[in-house]
């Protein structure tokens, strides 16, 4: 039986199973999303290398249903387990307003 974290987010969620570029300094990589939230994503780790608390990330991505594709800027908060996959979570930095209001939008419409 897996141990599950306490669930301490203040923003709603919604589950994204959606591929993304992370990149790492110069370094593209592919990694999928979990879920997403005004402020942060997770995100299952692929094929990359392990990042420390504060690592700064550059990510491009398209929510389900929408062409528009969001640049944002993050940083790593916690890595982890969650169901047997590597991951990490990153809470956004940079993400203007209108990258913001999609992901609202994406949220509130379970």
């Amino acid at each position: 039986m897996e141990s599950r974290e306490i669930e301490n987010r203040v923003e709603p969620r919604r589950r994204c199973d959606i591929y993304l570029n992370k990149f790492m300094g110069e370094e593209p990589f592919m990694v999928r999303a979990d879920n997403i939230s005004r402020t942060g994503i997770y995100l299952h780790k692929l094929i990359e290398p392990d990042l420390p608390d504060g690592t700064v990330v550059s990510l491009e991505f398209q929510l389900p249903g929408s062409e528009e594709v969001i640049w944002a800027r993050g940083a790593v908060v916690r890595e982890g387990q969650f169901w047997g996959a590597g991951g990490v979570g990153i809470f956004f930095t940079i993400l203007p307003l209108r990258y913001r209001e999609l992901i609202d939008s994406y949220v509130s419409s379970n």
